[in-house]
């Protein structure tokens, strides 16, 4: 296939007049576009305005997507424990699927193609097999809990870190190297030291696998996991085994300066939640000064209750201004560094190589989106656009692993309006018991 358009091949590279050749799973050209169909004249052609790498989503919740709106204008522990954590546990193995379907539905239509996703306890089968018939790239996991947790979710250590390596050997690398699996504790507080130790075991046993929490991410947590361990929750993190170049933590936002050196000594990623972190006012993360010790830095939507919209090019938007703000300085966190944080640092994050950039020999995990809209007119700056005026509407064309998955307003491999007719007609239990 010969997909011609502006190509924006990464946060530093943009042809004009561009095209780009996939055969297979992979990108065999990028470059000039009347010199490529020159090249490959048989190849079968199609035009967008722009093309680029497909956005990353470093840190998602798919299967919360049934609870947009339900938990507004709340803090986050009273947010998780009185709101999400227990519609979890209400849902069924039903519940679970139609709630990924939606999740994956919305994140394919609005240009990710490669998402870190933080299941829930239970019915996790669901979810990934959710997953790979979406299409969608995933890092995925099912989450343990084993004390602090609401009934439904609070289980058994062992039964739990087993039931991880079920799923484990059932789906890692999976679907072509779609799927692949991360071992995934809730955070410090939900999870004993046996459980997170096990984690790291269940991690370093089988090739591939990464861990996938979150951490730091409210003041109220930092200080329980302090109180329970003397520690500092990156600290603690570290001295059980999840910090490394195989960890992904979302948010960590309160960290003093000797928990920076950990992420930066330990090569642990960071996922930039901006639009959560606000609306839960959890706090602004200091991501500026993670880019400046070398941390890798991806971006996440979080989940649709604290967002409450999975579009990346939204997340993006707010990634840059809210660290503008918080410095006081216009020249932060410019265009280019945010989109290269939504799609090869996020990549880097998921462990997926050749991913996040439009290159020869790389995946072929393309997005195609239209500029023949108000918000585009005039465009004298590609990245200014995509980052401060594009949004998830605008995405015309996904392409994951070489497949095209949406295309012009249609899901190709599943069946959108039945999607969101079910999760409408879903009985989902709502707000604090």
């Amino acid at each position: 296939m010969l997909l011609q358009g502006t190509v924006v091949a990464d946060a530093e590279t943009v042809v004009e007049d561009g095209a780009v050749v996939v055969e297979g799973d992979e990108i065999v050209a990028v470059g000039d576009r009347e010199e490529l169909v020159e090249t490959y004249p048989e190849h079968e052609r199609a035009e967008y305005d722009l093309l680029a790498p497909g956005v990353v989503g470093g840190h998602v919740h798919s299967v919360q997507s049934l609870g947009r709106g339900i938990a507004d204008d709340t803090s986050l522990l009273d947010w998780l424990f009185d709101y999400v954590l227990p519609m979890e546990s209400a849902l069924d193995a039903e519940g679970m699927r139609i709630a990924a379907e939606l999740g994956y539905l919305e994140l394919l239509e609005s240009g990710v193609t490669t998402a870190i996703d933080h299941l829930s306890v239970r019915h996790a089968d669901e979810a990934f097999e959710a997953a790979g018939e979406l299409g969608i790239r995933a890092r995925m996991g099912k989450v343990l809990m084993d004390t602090e947790s609401p009934d439904g979710l609070l289980e058994d250590t062992r039964e739990g870190l087993d039931e991880t390596e079920r799923l484990i050997r059932k789906y890692h690398d999976t679907r072509d190297g779609r799927i692949q699996y991360a071992v995934t504790p809730r955070f410090a507080v939900s999870c004993t030291e046996e459980c997170l130790r096990g984690s790291r075991e269940l991690a370093d046993e089988y090739e591939g696998v990464r861990i996938h929490t979150h951490a730091s991410e409210n003041r109220d947590e930092v200080q329980t996991v302090e109180d329970r361990t003397g520690r500092r929750n990156i600290h603690w993190l570290d001295e059980v085994g999840l910090t490394g170049e195989d960890v992904v933590l979302a948010h960590c936002i309160w960290t003093d300066e000797s928990e920076r050196e950990v992420l930066a000594e330990t090569g642990t990623h960071v996922t930039y939640c901006p639009s959560s972190n606000m609306k839960l006012a959890s706090g602004i993360a200091p991501v500026v000064d993670y880019a400046d010790r070398g941390i890798n830095v991806a971006l996440g939507n979080d989940g649709p209750p604290c967002n409450n919209t999975l579009d990346p090019f939204t997340e993006m938007r707010q990634a840059s201004l809210l660290q503008k703000v918080e410095h006081l300085d216009p020249t932060t966190t410019p265009a280019e560094l945010v989109f290269e944080m939504a799609t090869e640092n996020g990549a880097k994050a998921a462990g997926f190589e050749n991913v996040g950039r439009l290159r020869p020999g790389w995946k072929a995990d393309i997005v195609g989106l239209t500029t023949d809209i108000t918000r585009a007119t005039p465009l004298h700056d590609v990245f200014s656009h995509l980052v401060f005026a594009a949004r998830g509407d605008d995405v015309a064309f996904t392409m994951v692993n070489g497949d095209v998955v949406y295309e012009d307003g249609e899901l190709r491999t599943g069946d959108a309006d039945a999607i969101r007719r079910r999760a409408r007609e879903y009985d989902l239990p709502v707000g604090p018991e």
